[in-house]
């Protein structure tokens, strides 16, 4: 009785349980932290605090001050009832306490602790339990009687009675805790297929992390790359820009220092113009006859000759040379392009050609061999071990290693193929076609639809909006094949990720009009 009465003063007013990190208010009662926290709470605004208990009214939050003492006495009441306290369910017949129970007898409906059960019947239909406040559930709800069989027909828990006479009469059951352990086996093996796949999601999940991780430190190298490229190229072109303006200051300085040589002569030259004026002017006002005409007349005659070399000068003399100063910007930035190429690790591919040899008789190929045509007219190509039998061809030039690029007008085609594929690619049949087999990638249109297929695998690219060139770009070493819309702005359509183990040449299958090739 004692018990019970330290158990009733350990339990708090709000969530009538024992105390969780239990704190006093200044009025001196005792609440879970929690609890309390709650309480106080639902009062901000009112514009007063009151104590569940006591009612007594603070006008500030009052402050929980932990209740050091009384944590100390529920640690004590739980290591001595550690078991018996975390049911919950209490003796039924001990009305005068909350005594913890020991069991539950389900054919009575009733939790007993140690004292009651050593009085309670021995008869085989009072069923014994765990402490259950889930007695109801445990009868049959037809015949009121204990559930000892399970009924594997229907999937269901059943009395003697279900079993003899109801309606699971003459149907296969086992006993509850067979068939408990029946279940249990199918759980076990559920569970552990279910941690082999959470295994597996988990592998999955860590690949992907590792991927980010990859992908962002990829991007952090990329970016200090294109960022010292463009810093590099922002330098080049500052001195490309002072050796420009240098050669034209260059320039204007030896055009300035010529005309003002130039200046210089004409106004030695009209100084003496000036004087042989003012002469001539003397001579017209003098009015003896002797000495005008035995003036000399090589002192004032006007030199034609003379007059017509400095003409020439001033409009025939030097001036900037614009060819120098566009030859040195062009060079500077062939160098300043050079400089890019280099900096992303790109090769043109400048001198991709079509190989005629392997072109299909419903292909036509251009005389400068950029263009492939389909042709109603077959063209009566010899027959050779490298001619494709459709309308495919591929290119004379191979790829083993590197980067590079090439791109292909498509405007004029609505149904086409483009991508790369090995020389060991077949010649005859469906499967010859790039992207037809394991051999080949490509970008395929036909009509509006668009796709990339390998190894007879399609992948729709739903989202793709048409344009009228397409780019293949290369990365042999990290076997990396990708194709890009040139719309504007550029868009990647895909990327093919393989362990290139043969040299790749540029493929194209045309079904309708023509494509070009270019590097």
């Amino acid at each position: 009785m004692a018990s019970a009465d330290v158990r009733q003063e350990l339990n708090c007013s709000i969530c009538l349980s024992i105390f969780t990190d239990p704190v006093i208010l200044r009025c001196g009662h005792n609440f879970c932290r929690v609890c309390i926290d709650r309480v106080l709470d639902t009062q901000e605004g009112s514009g007063v605090y009151t104590c569940p208990d006591c009612r007594a009214e603070c006008q500030e939050r009052p402050a929980l001050i932990r209740n050091i003492p009384l944590c100390n006495i529920v640690g004590s009441f739980w290591s001595t009832r550690p078991d018996q306290e975390e049911t919950g369910i209490f003796c039924t017949y001990c009305i005068h306490s909350t005594v913890p129970a020991a069991t539950s007898c389900l054919h009575c409906e009733a939790s007993l602790c140690d004292n009651h059960l050593r009085v309670h019947s021995k008869s085989p239909e009072h069923v014994l339990s765990d402490p259950t406040t889930s007695l109801g559930n445990r009868k049959c709800s037809a015949h009121k009687k204990v559930l000892e069989y399970y009924c594997t027909e229907d999937d269901v828990c059943i009395c003697v009675s279900c079993s003899l006479a109801g309606e699971h009469q003459g149907h296969l059951v086992d006993m509850l805790d067979e068939a408990s352990e029946k279940k249990k086996e199918k759980l076990r093996d559920v569970l552990q297929k279910l941690t082999t796949k959470r295994a597996e999601t988990e592998k999955s999940v860590q690949s992907l992390k590792e991927r980010r991780r990859e992908g962002q430190g990829k991007a952090a190298d990329v970016t200090e790359t294109v960022a010292a490229l463009f810093r590099d190229l922002r330098r080049q072109l500052d001195d490309l820009e002072k050796r420009v303006l240098s050669e034209i200051s260059r320039q204007e300085q030896r055009v300035s220092l010529s005309v003002s040589d130039l200046i210089r002569q004409l106004e030695i030259k009209k100084e003496k113009l000036s004087r042989k004026m003012r002469h001539i002017e003397e001579l017209c006002n003098m009015s003896d006859p002797v000495t005008v005409l035995q003036e000399a007349d090589t002192g004032y005659l006007y030199n034609t000759e003379d007059t017509d070399r400095h003409s020439n000068q001033v409009h025939g003399g030097e001036d900037l040379d614009v060819g120098i100063i566009s030859e040195t910007t062009r060079r500077g930035l062939s160098n300043v392009i050079t400089c890019i190429n280099m900096g992303i690790y790109m090769q043109d591919a400048t001198d991709i050609l079509l190989d005629v040899t392997t072109a299909g008789n419903k292909i036509q190929i251009s005389g400068d061999r950029k263009t492939a045509s389909r042709s109603d007219i077959n063209q009566n190509h010899p027959v050779t071990p490298e001619r494709f039998q459709c309308p495919q061809v591929i290119s004379t030039r191979t790829f083993s290693s590197g980067r590079h690029y090439w791109e292909v007008d498509v405007s004029k085609s609505q149904s086409w193929r483009v991508g790369m594929c090995y020389l060991s690619i077949g010649r005859k049949g469906c499967k010859s076609y790039i992207g037809g087999n394991n051999k080949s990638w490509c970008l395929c249109r036909d009509n509006n639809q668009y796709s990339v297929i390998h190894g007879k695998k399609e992948i729709c690219l739903i989202d793709y909006c048409p344009c009228d060139r397409v780019r293949v770009y290369l990365d042999y070493e990290a076997g990396q094949l990708s194709f890009y819309a040139l719309s504007d702005p550029i868009r990647h359509l895909h990327t093919y990720t393989a362990a290139l183990t043969e040299p790749l040449h540029a493929a194209l299958w045309v079904q309708r009009g023509c494509i070009m090739i270019s590097g």
